[in-house]
């Protein structure tokens, strides 16, 4: 199960990587190169979705990666017509940051017979969307604005209030080719309030920026757009090796 993976990385004090594929962007020829890397670097969840996919490509795109690689495979949806059997789990996002009903709650009432027919495993997700410099996809099709990052009292209660409504994983995203990756301050503040795992994604395109994550606390790192400009970034990473984490077990927020 992909949520207890995530939660026994956690308690071993383990830092998770995974990487965004947005099927809009992705041909077979991208694919072979880039899972090339990803199949030999230390990544262990392939993230698959976006805004603004076609039905069938989506399909397609999620055959030829389940063909080509052996990681574990998680859909990242942008709507409610993302859904393959084939998939080992699906972040069920409600985007916590806006107040546009459908996506807090409404896409996921349309995909809930076929969600459950899938077998898939569900993970009930908090998708905080936080300014990272310039628009993204998701704010443009879901019509909300993110959360200013200086607004660290919001963000908190945001992650709060998410936790107490029964969330599983929270879910900070700068935005595809972010400007202003997710600063540590704000990592820290969300850690402090909140026991559930945090993933953070967005602007990460080095390894320094990875590493002031993974001190602030985040659990996992998710790359994505530099992918797409530079593959060959994790034959560097893997060169370097993921870095061990700063805490141990018996301080996790999981234990």
């Amino acid at each position: 199960m992909v949520y207890e993976s995530i939660l026994e990385k956690s308690r071993r004090g383990e830092r998770g990587l995974a990487v965004l594929i947005d099927p809009d962007k992705a041909d077979e020829t991208h694919l072979q190169t880039l899972f090339k890397q990803v199949n030999k670097a230390q990544v262990d969840w392939v993230f698959f979705g976006g805004s603004f996919v076609d039905p069938s490509d989506f399909k397609v795109c999620i055959e030829i990666v389940k063909r080509i690689s052996n990681k574990p495979l998680v859909i990242f949806p942008g709507d409610n017509d993302q859904i393959d059997e084939r998939a080992d789990a699906m972040l069920f996002l409600s985007l916590v940051s806006g107040r546009n009903s459908e996506y807090l709650i409404g896409k996921h009432v349309e995909a809930a017979f076929e969600l459950y027919a899938s077998g898939i495993e569900v993970i009930p997700s908090a998708y905080m969307v936080l300014d990272g410099g310039k628009q993204t996809s998701v704010l443009q099709k879901s019509e909300t604005n993110s959360i200013p990052q200086h607004n660290l009292s919001l963000i908190r209660k945001t992650a709060l209030a998410s936790e107490m409504l029964g969330m599983k994983l929270i879910y900070m995203d700068a935005g595809s080719g972010a400007i202003k990756p997710i600063g540590p301050e704000v990592i820290r503040a969300v850690k402090d309030i909140s026991k559930l795992p945090l993933i953070v994604g967005g602007g990460i395109d080095s390894s320094e920026k990875m590493e002031r994550a993974y001190q602030a606390g985040a659990e996992i790192l998710v790359l994505g757009n530099v992918l797409e400009k530079d593959p060959n970034i994790l034959n560097a990473l893997r060169n370097q090796g993921k870095p061990e984490a700063t805490w141990n077990s018996s301080s996790s927020p999981i234990a």
